[in-house]
């Protein structure tokens, strides 16, 4: 079975159509990028992934559950999808350790002594065990995007969601970034991503879906959906990132 199944999702804000009969699948160990033109419909289909948005028609099953903004259980659902924004929220008024062990020991009533060590995991795994007891004033861009990828996997998700990661970042903390989201590839976690970043995803990513007006025009392996683009939508696309 699929982790992700979305059924011709509708969503509308006020007259505008943004998702317009949308289907996908996501399986397990996929890395799945979403690319296309801003307003086609990326970010708000992540955000109705994680019931951040109410839908207007069709279904999302994620591991077999129905999800629906406002459901009962959508708080013990967000802690198996990790979601991660442009901005990096991270509680100023907090140690790097404390923004992490927060939602384990509040949501998931961890042992502060279990939450530490999930955070020294997490933080490791983003090469930034040293941090664990700075504020995120004292981080860079790329460091407290870099936290915040932690803070979500702290939680030991199933499915993680990153909504343009890096549109934030000066260039050159790009790079620290994507190479996290590498190595949790490797590892074999399971990302649906939005990004503007052609090279990530075509090298790391093993599907990419082309967004346009609200629908999925085309999807497939990077090699097809670059190499060999069959709209003249995508051509556009794909001429105009290049630029």
């Amino acid at each position: 079975m699929a982790l992700v199944e979305i059924t011709s999702l509708r969503k509308s804000f006020g007259p505008v159509e943004v998702l317009r009969d949308v289907s996908l699948t996501v399986e397990k160990g996929d890395i799945v990028a979403l690319i296309g033109r801003s307003g086609s419909g990326k970010s708000t289909l992540l955000r109705c992934i994680n019931g951040l948005e109410e839908t207007d028609g069709g279904t999302i099953r994620v591991g077999g559950q129905e999800i629906r903004a406002g459901m009962p259980g959508l708080r013990e659902y967000r802690q198996r999808v990790g979601i991660v924004f442009q901005q990096f929220n991270l509680f100023p008024h907090m140690t790097v350790l404390k923004n992490i062990t927060l939602a384990p020991v509040l949501t998931r009533k961890v042992r502060r002594s279990e939450a530490r060590k999930l955070a020294e995991d997490s933080l490791r795994k983003v090469g930034l065990l040293d941090k664990i007891d700075a504020w995120p004033e004292q981080l860079s861009g790329g460091q407290q995007q870099r936290v915040a990828i932690a803070r979500c996997l702290a939680m030991q998700p199933e499915l993680m969601l990153f909504d343009e990661v890096t549109s934030a970042l000066d260039p050159e903390l790009v790079g620290e970034v994507l190479r996290v989201m590498e190595d949790m590839a490797r590892q074999g976690m399971t990302m649906i991503l939005v990004t503007h970043e052609m090279g990530f995803a075509r090298h790391v990513a093993n599907k990419v879906v082309f967004m346009h007006e609200g629908r999925i025009r085309e999807e497939g392996h990077p090699e097809q959906i670059f190499g060999n683009p069959q709209t003249p939508e995508l051509r556009a696309f794909i001429s105009s990132s290049h630029k």
